[in-house]
């Protein structure tokens, strides 16, 4: 499978950080100034003063939070002071699915990648990782170079700076001791092309040029998308130049397979937005709980029982989004529990119509027709037919979540992935979610559900419902990126099992 991968890639310096070195840092801004911005966030990072205040508050409240910085020598900063040691890894949705693509088997994973740095481009899969060509330019050849080309070699490495802190670790707020009430993180932000959905012309050229061999697209990232930007532009068209892209590409070669990964958006206008115009040109879309929840105004589904992960209320919120608004399919993953909507290809609430009540339809009248019960055993036939389809369906989407699944949870516990056969292995040593195995349970009694192998299946308002317990591990390694995983190895089985077909 060849699978395109926009937008949002960069690096993530993480870095644990102590109460020790909070309360040095302090020392070194005015008391005065510090308190104002920790009892009125700035919300964003234009000055160094900006980021100690965001990192104070978050670890006074134990609470997370991701500010952007605006400023160069606040970037020059955090550089020098924090990134040689820190732990540098891949990060961004776009960057964490295609290693995953690449390491579970993907023939060619083209990533979009904004500032192909050195640093950048060595924290990407050796296996199965193309970076296409940039555009090359000779001296005295009367060619004009590319703006964009400009844009990215003159632009700084797009760095999301996170910091972690621990709960129960103390520093001084000015003489007040604060103990940290809950393990979190900060990020500080340094990312502007990926803020508007940059592409970089050698990708875009690629994709162009070599779209009828594209099997799938994954796209994600717009959850950084702002409101306004200093240069006066919205949002708004970013999203239309994104869709624009989209189309062309769908024009091309209509087997194309477009997955939107959601994200944890800011803005709940924007994330509306996002879901409503890409509805209808994307095959399937992607989200955890936490996202579903922010489209409640859209489903009317209670928060507290999604963010409860209960299946019931998360099936139910699926469906209701999936039929409103005509999606194909919605792949809602959570820590116990991965589900998918999807629509099949015909009518579910439908009945197939016999001769006899046509007859009925046409002459209200007729006498009662002698092969009235050869008609009624064709219908059976067809509903036994269109169960047996309707199963084989649910099956490949079930197998398709199962791989999904098991991928998700051997990269949390061994926080590697090394093609199929250490997933299976790794994933054989972990313990299926309890919780996920009783709301599985619960999801049968509310949806009349039918089991299958290690899920189960049933269809509600013209959608088939599949769900599958998730793979836990009792010592992760990690816990970044899962729900990146599980997409991106259910996204590429289906697409295997939808060409084995």
């Amino acid at each position: 499978m060849n699978i395109l991968c926009e937008y949002n890639v960069n690096i993530d310096s993480v870095y644990r950080v102590s109460g020790a070195e909070v309360s040095e840092l302090l020392e070194t801004f005015e008391k005065a100034e510090i308190l104002e911005k920790i009892e009125n966030p700035p919300g964003k990072i234009l000055s160094e003063s900006d980021f100690v205040a965001g990192l104070a508050y978050c670890m006074k409240n134990g609470c997370g939070a991701e500010w952007l910085v605006f400023e160069q020598s606040i970037f020059e900063f955090l550089k020098n002071r924090y990134f040689e040691k820190s732990l540098v890894r891949m990060g961004g949705n776009a960057g964490i699915m295609a290693n995953a693509l690449s390491q579970l088997g993907a023939s060619r994973v083209i990533p979009n990648v904004a500032v192909p740095s050195k640093t950048q481009l060595s924290l990407f899969s050796e296996k199965a990782i193309y970076f296409p060509a940039p555009i090359q330019i000779k001296e005295n050849s009367g060619g004009e170079p590319d703006k964009n080309t400009d844009i990215v070699s003159g632009s700084p490495e797009p760095i999301h700076f996170v910091f972690d802190f621990s709960v129960g670790d103390t520093f001084s707020l000015y003489g007040i001791e604060v103990r940290v009430p809950r393990e979190n993180r900060f990020i500080a932000t340094c990312d502007h092309l990926n803020l508007r959905l940059f592409v970089n012309p050698a990708f875009e050229r690629y994709a162009l040029q070599h779209v009828c061999e594209i099997d799938g697209v994954l796209i994600s990232g717009f959850h950084l998308l702002l409101e306004s930007y200093p240069d006066g532009s919205s949002y708004k068209m970013i999203l239309e130049n994104s869709l624009s892209q989209l189309r062309r590409w769908k024009a091309a070669n209509n087997k194309l397979r477009i997955h939107l990964e959601f994200g944890h958006f800011a803005s709940k206008e924007i994330a509306n937005s996002v879901f409503l115009d890409f509805a209808a040109i994307s095959d399937s879309i992607g989200m955890n709980e936490d996202e579903l929840s922010m489209l409640h105004h859209l489903h009317g589904i209670p928060v507290e029982d999604l963010l409860r992960m209960e299946a019931e209320a998360v099936g139910n919120a699926a469906c209701r989004l999936a039929s409103r608004y005509g999606l194909k399919k919605l792949l809602i993953h959570t820590r116990e529990f991965a589900l998918t909507v999807f629509k099949p290809d015909f009518n579910l609430n439908s009945k197939p119509e016999s001769k006899s009540e046509s007859k009925s339809e046409s002459n209200s009248e007729s006498k009662p027709n002698p092969e009235n019960s050869r008609d009624l055993r064709v219908s059976e036939d067809l509903e036994d037919l269109k169960s047996s389809i309707l199963q084989k369906m649910a099956g490949k989407k079930l197998e398709a979540l199962r791989f999904g699944v098991r991928c998700a949870g051997a990269y949390a516990a061994s926080g590697r992935l090394e093609g199929r056969e250490f997933v299976e292995e790794e994933a054989s040593k972990l313990h299926e979610s309890l919780f996920g195995r009783e709301q599985l349970e619960l999801f049968l009694k509310a949806f009349h559900g039918v089991t299958f192998g290690q899920g189960a299946y049933a269809f509600r308002e013209g959608y088939v419902i599949c769900m599958i317990p998730t793979l836990l591990s009792g010592s992760p390694i990690t816990t970044v990126g899962l729900g990146d995983t599980l997409t991106a190895g259910t996204f590429l089985r289906g697409l295997e099992l939808d060409v084995q077909t």
